[in-house]
């Protein structure tokens, strides 16, 4: 199976990369079931890539039913070691603005109902995740947005992704909560894959692309959804732009990712004494260690 160091997971509104060459879908199964959709395999100006639509190229999947294991778990299928995550995301910060970019650097869990490891069945592993994404990633995904001095864009490049649950949004008293904690941005999906793909040794980082501001916003009300529409669209062709930037900084420099080895000490469980079923459905996660 063709293979490719770099994967690409579009949010909303990016459910293809229309740079993309030579493409061929491939179907994939996992032990965690099937992705969201067919995998994407292409090249962007000569480099491989993979790509996977988070809900469906038809947008048929729910935040909490999105299969965030067998998402990743197809990722390292395919070789990848580079993930680039973009997502649509409401402001809790006057300064990040609608069409903005945030490359977030923390995260706040407030989900209730995702599955976030891929362990368990007989092995325990405790991965380390005080700096839940690869800062080497993020700087070249933050250097390529600068890069291209898009109009109409701010970049930040720090910030908090406060992960919610949905599908409903905020309450203005949630809202409220979230800017009291220094959040920056909130979503509804990049904490499980942030998670998963740390335990994958996937170096992983996040273009948060902004449509609109939460509802703590005193103009929230009159942001229309033909508004947001339309703001996706723009954030979706900025996001196009930067992702094929990044690919061709990342290609050209790949760094050595703390990423790449977060399971070395992170494993409890003696493998010698996991059952023979269990060490097969880890397989491609153990190998190293095996």
């Amino acid at each position: 199976m063709t293979q490719a160091k770099i994967g690409i997971i579009g949010g909303s509104g990016l459910y293809k990369m229309d740079a993309l060459k030579d493409i061929k879908e491939v179907e994939v199964d996992t032990p965690f079931g099937k992705p969201s959709d067919a995998l994407i395999l292409g090249s962007l100006e000569g480099t491989p890539v993979v790509f996977l639509s988070r809900h469906g190229r038809n947008h048929a999947l729910l935040p909490s039913e999105l299969p965030f294991r067998a998402n990743i778990y197809a990722m390292k299928q395919m070789g990848v070691e580079y993930l680039i995550s973009a997502s649509a995301v409401g402001s809790l910060q006057e300064e990040a603005k609608p069409l903005d970019m945030v490359v977030p650097d923390q995260f706040i869990d407030r989900t209730k109902n995702r599955v976030s490891t891929f362990f368990g069945d007989g092995i325990v592993a405790h991965i380390g995740f005080g700096d839940p994404v690869c800062p080497k990633l993020a700087e070249i995904l933050a250097d390529a947005i600068a890069s291209l001095n898009l109009p109409d864009v701010t970049l930040h490049r720090s910030g908090t992704y406060l992960c919610m649950e949905g599908p409903a949004f905020s309450t203005k008293a949630e809202s409220n909560l979230y800017r009291s904690w220094g959040a920056t941005v909130i979503g509804m999906t990049n904490l499980p894959e942030a998670k998963l793909a740390r335990e994958a040794e996937i170096a992983y980082a996040t273009i948060a692309l902004v449509t609109d501001y939460d509802c703590w916003h005193p103009d929230h009300d009159h942001v229309t959804v033909d508004m947001v529409i339309g703001n996706l669209m723009r954030n979706a062709t900025n996001a196009q732009k930067v992702i094929q930037e990044t690919v061709q900084h990342l290609s050209k420099n790949p760094p050595i990712s703390d990423a790449h080895s977060a399971l070395k000490n992170a494993i409890l469980t003696p493998l010698d004494k996991v059952s023979e079923e269990t060490k097969a459905k880890f397989g491609l996660l153990l190998q190293k260690y095996l």
